[in-house]
C-alpha cells in the first residue's frame, strides 16, 4: 500500500455564520448539486487513490449520510482502501475534541498507520479546486522528501490569510510563518501535504508532548521539521484553488464558476466530480421566464416573468413569477414568490422569501455586501433585508415582525444567529 489519504473534515466553520449553524463546513451545499468536499474525493478517485480516512468532529450528522459508504465516488471497498469516517470516540485510551489538525491525525494513528502505507497525504476537505494527488506523491518520491507542501501564488493583499512560505533554488522550504500581519511574500500554502509515515508518526508524538503547542501542522509541524532540518519540498499549483471559508468567498467561488469561462469546469468529462445526487424531476423554465449566465439544478422552476441573472440555484428552488434574482446563490427547495427581489445574497435551504419581498442590494465596487439567510427562515411578505444582512435558522414570520416591525431590516443588522449569540456568551 503505497499512499493513504486523511481528509481534515471536523471543521466548525465559524466564518461562514449561519450557513454552519447546523452542518460541517465540508458538507455546506456548493455549485448547486455538491457539497464542498466532493471536490477532495472525487480528487482523490481521478487520482487513482482509493484509500481514504475522513476525520470528522462538528456536526457530523449530514457529511456521514452524504458520503455514507462512498458509492458515488467509487470508494465502498470491503477488503482494501475505501472510505472510513472516523470522529472522537471513547475506547480502551479515551480521546477528547481535537485540539488541532495535527491531533486530529495523531488520535487516528493506529488507524493511519494500518496496513504500513509508505506515505500519507494530508489535506482539507472545505476547498475547492482539482487536483493529480498522484503526481504529487510522484513529485513528493522522486526528492525524497520528508514531506511536500503543495503552494499557490496569492495577491500580496490576501496573503496574511495564509501560511506564507519560503524556498531555495531547489524549491526546498527554508522558511515558513502562518498568516503573518505583513507576509514576506506571496507563495502560501494550500494545507495539502505528503508525508513519509515514519517521519510524521515522529513529529507527531513529539508535538503532543508539547504544552506550548497548538499542535497544527501549519503553525507547529511544518516549521518544526524546517528547524530540525528535514527535506520539506514545495509543489507549485498553478490551477484554481479557493479556500470558501468565508462568506464573502463562498459567493465570489460561485461567481467564478458562472464566469466565461469558468475558472473550473464543471463539464470536463475527464475529471468529473462526483457526489450523492437526489432523484428530482428536469428542469422548468416556463414561457417568459429569462435565465441569464445561470446554472440550475434539477427540480428548479421558473416561473412566468421571472427573471435570474448570474445565480446558481440548487435542487427543488422555485423562482415566482415576476420574481427577480441576480447574482445570488439559492440553496435546495427554497421558494422565492412572486414578485420578490433578491440580489447579491446567499439563502440556505427551505428559506421562503414573501410576496414582494426583496434581500440584499447591489453594492458599491469593493463592498460585497452579500445578505445572508439562515435554513427554514421564512421572510414576512413586502418586507425589505438590506444588504450584508445576516438572519439566522429557523426564523418565523411572526419573529422576524416582532423584531423589526416597520418592515424593513437595515444593512448589517443580525438577528436569530444563535452561534453569535453563543459567542458573546461570557
Amino acid at each position: 500500500m503505497r499512499t493513504r489519504i486523511v481528509i481534515l473534515a471536523g471543521g466548525e466553520g465559524s466564518r461562514l455564520g449561519v450557513l454552519t449553524a447546523k452542518r460541517a463546513k465540508p458538507a455546506v451545499p456548493f455549485a448547486g448539486k455538491y457539497r464542498i468536499i466532493d471536490f477532495a474525493l472525487s480528487n482523490c478517485v481521478n487520482s487513482g487513490i482509493f484509500d481514504v480516512l475522513v476525520l470528522t468532529q462538528y456536526r457530523p450528522h449530514s457529511l456521514n449520510e452524504h458520503i455514507s459508504l462512498g458509492r458515488p465516488w467509487d470508494l465502498d471497498r470491503s477488503f482494501t482502501g475505501g472510505v472510513h469516517l472516523l470522529q472522537p470516540y471513547q475506547g480502551q485510551f479515551d480521546t477528547d475534541w481535537y485540539a488541532g489538525t495535527a491531533d486530529a491525525v495523531t488520535q487516528n494513528l493506529n488507524f493511519v498507520r494500518r496496513g504500513h502505507p509508505r506515505n500519507v497525504l494530508i489535506l482539507s476537505g472545505d476547498h475547492i479546486y482539482e487536483m493529480e494527488y498522484d503526481m504529487l506523491v510522484e513529485f513528493h518520491e522522486e526528492h525524497d522528501a520528508d514531506a511536500t507542501a503543495c503552494v499557490i501564488r496569492v495577491p500580496m493583499d490576501e496573503a496574511p490569510r495564509y501560511g506564507i512560505m519560503d524556498v531555495d533554488e531547489r524549491n526546498q522550504i527554508v522558511g515558513f510563518v502562518e498568516k503573518p500581519a505583513e507576509p514576506p511574500g506571496d507563495l502560501a500554502n494550500m494545507g495539502v501535504y505528503v508525508f513519509k509515515l515514519e517521519v510524521l508518526e515522529e513529529l507527531l508524538r513529539e508535538d503532543a508532548g508539547r504544552t506550548d503547542s497548538r499542535h497544527d501542522f501549519g503553525y507547529n509541524i511544518i516549521p518544526r521539521m524546517i528547524e530540525l532540518g528535514l527535506k520539506v519540498m514545495a509543489y507549485p499549483y498553478n490551477g484554481y484553488w479557493i479556500d470558501v471559508g468565508t462568506l464573502d468567498a463562498y459567493w465570489e467561488a460561485h461567481m467564478d464558476l458562472l464566469s466565461l469561462p469558468p475558472s473550473l469546469d464543471l463539464n470536463d468529462r475527464s475529471w468529473i466530480i462526483h457526489t450523492r445526487s437526489e432523484e428530482r424531476p428536469p428542469v422548468r423554465v416556463e414561457k417568459g421566464a429569462i435565465v441569464e449566465d445561470s446554472m440550475l439544478t434539477d427540480g428548479t422552476i421558473v416561473c412566468a416573468g421571472a427573471r435570474v441573472v448570474r445565480s446558481v440555484l440548487s435542487p427543488g428552488v422555485y423562482v415566482g413569477p415576476g420574481a427577480f434574482v441576480r447574482e445570488s446563490v439559492i440553496l435546495t427547495d427554497s421558494y422565492i414568490e412572486k414578485d420578490a427581489v433578491i440580489e447579491r445574497a446567499v439563502i440556505d435551504k427551505g428559506v421562503v422569501v414573501g410576496q414582494g419581498a426583496r434581500v440584499g442590494k447591489r453594492c458599491e465596487v469593493g463592498d460585497l455586501g452579500i445578505a445572508c439567510i439562515g435554513k427554514n427562515t421564512t421572510i414576512p411578505a413586502g418586507y425589505v433585508v438590506k444588504q450584508s444582512v445576516v438572519l439566522g435558522t429557523d426564523l418565523t414570520e411572526e419573529e422576524i415582525i416582532g423584531r423589526f416591525p416597520e418592515s424593513l431590516i437595515p444593512a448589517g443588522a443580525r438577528f436569530g444567529d444563535r452561534r453569535a449569540e453563543w459567542e458573546q456568551t461570557p
